[in-house]
């Protein structure tokens, strides 16, 4: 995968974020992150929660990006060794990260298709 999760920091509390480290050039609007736990047996749950679709945005190997879980406003920094690190907000209310068995999933979807819902009346 592109891109991997390096950890979750502050997990139930106002500044909880996810850190993720790009591995190669890519672009991070084709990653979902997704809320869900680990079944009975150790397996991700297929019960997933709070997905965020990051917005499109070339990143490069090396780069970062952070994903806080309240409100903010997405910006970037240059880190001294010439990196970027983004910075995302899910516009969430309250913690995800929460409980010890939490599992956060990081998805890469390079393709996708859509269909619109209409109601025959």
């Amino acid at each position: 995968m592109k891109a991997q999760i390096n950890k979750i920091i502050d997990h139930g509390h106002n500044d909880e974020r996810i850190l993720i480290k790009i591995l190669e050039d890519s672009d991070i609007g084709e990653f979902l992150v997704l809320d869900t736990t680990y079944s009975s047996n150790g397996t991700v749950s297929n019960k997933v929660r709070h997905p965020f679709w990051f917005p499109d945005q070339k990143v490069k190997k090396g780069d970062w990006v952070t994903l806080y879980t309240k409100e903010g406003s997405s910006r970037s920094l240059k880190n001294p060794d010439g990196t970027i690190h983004y910075l995302f907000y899910w516009g969430l209310k309250s913690n995800v990260w929460n409980n010890d068995g939490d599992c956060a999933l990081l998805l890469h979807v390079d393709e996708w298709k859509h269909h619109k819902v209409t109601i025959e009346k």
